[in-house]
């Protein structure tokens, strides 16, 4: 069977996740770089809307399927290879880490997304106007989830295991420090990702790691 491919921008967040869950899994991929940012964005680009209409990344094309959305490939890739879990058994956990990561995907990342981002700046008429939103919005979403952590994490955020929550936390963590948000109001958060840290997983996906990162080392 082919080698799956990965369309991923070495910073998207969402693409982030789906780096760590492959690599959670020991699943091997090819990496094809979508440049968000170069001559207008290359998801823009008829040939990549054939394979992801949003233009958006990440596009992951896996047992002759092409899937978009970065939740439910991970779910994909849950139901599919299900050694190395990402969703706990308990259905009661599994639900707690559904709240966080969609705490995450939907409560947070929107605001700080690139095509959300420019539209603040067309209409403000201010590139400072940019950063001042999504510093707001990032912070007032880690809030709830560090809220949430205290009810639900162990070594992570649900319990002791890694889960599909966690992947969603640290490229979060990551975008809030990029857009100046004061870490120190997220104790519980920052302690997952010091632990998240220590694995290969987690090192190999960051954004620093990648093909298309210019500072990739």
């Amino acid at each position: 069977m082919a080698k799956p491919i990965l369309y991923s921008y070495f910073r998207s967040s969402a693409s982030w996740r789906v780096r760590i869950a492959l690599a959670y899994k020991g699943i091997d991929y090819d990496y094809k770089a979508v440049h968000l940012v170069k001559d207008g964005g290359e998801q823009h680009s008829d040939a990549y809307r054939e394979l992801n209409p949003l233009s958006q990344v990440p596009t992951l094309v896996i047992d002759g399927l092409t899937l978009t959305q970065s939740l439910p490939i991970i779910e994909y890739l849950e139901e599919t290879r299900p050694e190395s879990p990402l969703l706990p058994k308990d259905p009661a956990a599994r639900a707690q880490t559904r709240r966080v990561a969609e705490a995450i995907n939907s409560g947070i990342q929107p605001f700080q997304n690139l095509s959300t981002l420019n539209m603040v700046s067309e209409i403000t008429g201010s590139e400072d106007k940019k950063t001042e939103w999504a510093k707001h919005f990032v912070a007032k979403g880690l809030r709830g989830v560090e809220d949430i952590l205290k009810k639900t994490s162990g070594k992570f955020c649900i319990g002791d295991s890694v889960t599909m929550a966690d992947v969603c936390l640290i490229p979060q963590l990551h975008h809030a420090r990029r857009f100046g948000v004061d870490m120190a109001g997220f104790p519980i958060a920052t302690r997952i990702e010091a632990e998240c840290a220590k694995l290969e997983a987690f090192q190999k996906a960051h954004a620093s790691k990648q093909p298309d990162c210019p500072e990739a080392s």
